[in-house]
């Protein structure tokens, strides 16, 4: 199986080397292009999150021996260095890479949340699900990789379906509105303004509405989809150029963009705090690239969060859910058995296919010789005889080579296994 995958995530390197590594959308698709422009490259995947960024490779059946790991590490872990304009070296420490098999397992606990900085949280499924996508639209997946993906969408729904690792409702968004209610006692009295309209954004609102948030304001490039978002929660709509005046009144604020550079910077925050006669206020940067200076968090009465700062208020939610994990881990080793044969029975499959083609040459170009034989005014029985030996001997011709080779060279094996396949009973095989 020829797979790879090379990455890092929130285990492995911090959020200034995850955002230096991250794909936003706009790249993704010149990335993929020139990930597939590698070295026997025919599949390519790249899933790339606020704690994750990783390039999935499947490659040409090549014939070479098995022993190519190192190689396609290095393949993989300098093409995505030189795409964000780092070198090998600077990126390797903080890598992980994995091959064969050991790609499908990893792609499981990825799809099931088990390798998440919250575990279990569900948004993942979906990420990978359209990162999948657009390799698909752009042709770049649909053999052994796809499969694989396939197969972790399987096992993903399973360990949600059997296990209690999804009950609560444990994400990043979960996660600030929960340091928030840490930090103020009554979050039902202060105002949040919210930054982004996206599936982080709005799981945010509803914790918040939960909790019996009435002031929201969602902050987006897009007033319509701002608009449409808040309208849900009795909210406010409004675009991201409205930041400065809406920072005035905002107690909590917790962004998730995808913008590539900080939208909300230190002079802003200084200008609001200094306006709010120092009311103390939370900002929660939950994206990669951070929407918010790092420098914020130097501003007297402005405390800033980001998404490696939460990881407290995380650990809570894992140690219910590591029994699910071990559970889990069960029904992955069941989805991995079932995936490596379901890829033996493809395998078989294919091979099957270019033996019968093969067979199928041989008799084409004998019955064509036995025509032009008939057509001279050869004697019909001869023509028959030598065009059932003539395809005989072809047939037998390189398996026969192969075994008096193999038998040579002390590799009874091959014997055998032809025994078994043409169903040759013991004593006519000593003849």
């Amino acid at each position: 199986m020829e797979l790879a995958v090379t990455g890092i995530n929130h285990g492995t390197a911090n959020i200034s080397l995850r955002e230096r590594v991250a794909f936003p959308p706009a790249i993704v698709t010149g990335a993929l292009e020139q990930a597939a422009a590698l070295p026997d490259v025919n599949e390519v995947v790249i899933v790339s999150t606020c704690n994750r960024t990783e390039v999935y490779l499947g490659f040409a059946e090549s014939g070479v021996a098995p022993d190519q790991g190192p190689a396609r590490q290095r393949l993989a872990l300098e093409w995505l260095a030189r795409f964000h304009g780092m070198s090998g070296d600077d990126l390797a420490p903080s890598s992980y890479f994995h091959s064969g098999a050991e790609v499908v397992r990893h792609l499981m606990k990825v799809a099931a949340g088990l390798d998440s900085m919250v575990l279990g949280e569900p948004q993942i499924m979906g990420q990978i699900k359209s990162a999948l996508a657009l390799s698909r639209d752009l042709q770049l997946a649909g053999g052994n990789l796809a499969h694989a993906f396939e197969a972790a969408f399987t096992v993903a729904k399973e360990v949600r379906t059997e296990t209690a690792i999804g009950a609560s409702p444990v994400s990043v968004a979960f996660a600030a509105v929960t340091l928030a209610g840490r930090i103020f006692s009554d979050l039902a009295s202060l105002r949040v303004l919210l930054v982004g309209a996206g599936r982080t954004i709005e799981l945010a609102a509803r914790h918040l509405a939960e909790k019996k948030v009435r002031g929201i304001v969602v902050a987006n490039r897009t007033l319509d989809n701002a608009l449409q978002l808040a309208s849900r929660f009795s909210g406010q709509g409004a675009l991201l150029s409205e930041l400065p005046e809406l920072l005035l009144d905002a107690d909590i604020v917790i962004s998730s963009t995808s913008s590539q550079l900080p939208i909300i910077g230190k002079g802003m925050v200084e200008r609001a705090i200094r306006q709010r006669k120092h009311r103390p206020m939370l900002l929660v940067d939950l994206a990669v690239p951070r929407d918010i200076e790092v420098q914020v968090c130097e501003i007297p009465d402005a405390y800033l969060y980001g998404i490696d700062d939460i990881g407290s208020v995380i650990e809570d939610s894992h140690n219910s859910r590591r029994e699910a994990a071990v559970q889990a881990e069960s029904i992955i080793d069941r989805g991995m058995d079932k995936f490596l044969g379901q890829l033996r029975s493809r395998n078989a499959v294919a091979t099957l296919r270019r033996l019968r083609g093969k067979a199928n040459a041989i008799r084409e170009m004998e019955l064509r010789q036995a025509r032009r034989e008939l057509e001279k005014g050869g004697d019909a029985g001869s023509v028959l005889e030598s065009l059932a030996r003539a395809i005989t001997n072809k047939l037998i011709h390189a398996p026969s080579v192969r075994m008096k080779q193999a038998s040579a060279e002390g590799r009874d094996e091959l014997l055998h296994v032809t025994r078994e396949l043409f169903e040759l009973d013991e004593d006519a095989s000593r003849e």
